[in-house]
């Protein structure tokens, strides 16, 4: 005889919802997703998903709010200093690539940039994207300059540019490919610029490591 579930084994029925609507939209379009769908995936009544959502892109909209935010690497406490820009940059590589829950949300992530995506969800991901790199830069959203603004546009799109190509990418990819130096270079300048760090002391790093490494190989 099977032991009884405890309610703690049970996930609320939020979490339900938005895994039925993850599934859902793998193997769907997203204007065929309707409520009846997700309710009976998720194994629940019309009246839970009502508690919870007003409507379906109430739901999407917490998808992927939890996704993105889940998918970010916490910041250090304090601010990042441009003599462990690099360190930083591996631990967030590094993790995001060997942790198979943060995988499992790149995958979701892709779906709102893939085929079954609509114009809706690829702009509530832009939305939190942007919001998540807001706080994680610890940036003011109302008085951000005209460089910032566009670095953060300039980023976003390199960041969906990937997610539409991450179902190609994550049998390709590896912590090897995210630690290549001109990777880690681009990605570094971009974090520091945003994050108004003073460059100078990096690119001085970094050239005169690039020097270094030259003369070594007699180039």
């Amino acid at each position: 005889m099977p032991r009884p579930r405890k309610d703690s084994e049970i996930l609320p029925a939020p979490e339900r919802l938005e895994n039925a609507f993850w599934d859902l939209l793998a193997e769907n379009e997203y204007h065929k997703i309707t409520v009846t769908a997700v309710v009976k995936h998720a194994k629940l009544n019309r009246n839970s998903f009502y508690y919870h959502f007003a409507d379906l892109s109430e739901l999407a909209d917490s998808a992927i709010m939890h996704a993105v935010e889940q998918s970010t690497a916490p910041m250090p406490a304090g601010d990042i200093t441009e003599l462990d820009a690099d360190g930083e940059w591996r631990r967030r590589c590094t993790q995001l690539m060997n942790d198979p829950a943060q995988r499992q949300r790149l995958d979701r992530l892709s779906l709102f940039a893939g085929k079954h995506s609509s114009p809706e969800l690829v702009e509530s991901l832009k939305d939190f994207g942007r919001l998540t790199l807001i706080n994680d830069l610890q940036l003011d959203a109302n008085n951000l300059d005209l460089k910032t603004d566009l670095m953060l546009d300039f980023t976003l799109g390199g960041m969906l540019a990937v997610l539409r190509r991450w179902p190609e990418l994550r049998q390709k990819v590896s912590v090897d490919d995210l630690l290549n130096e001109d990777v880690a270079v681009l990605a570094m300048s971009v974090y520091l610029s945003m994050s108004k760090k003073n460059m100078l002391d990096y690119w001085n790093r970094v050239f005169k490591g690039n020097l270094r490494a030259s003369f070594k190989s007699g180039k």
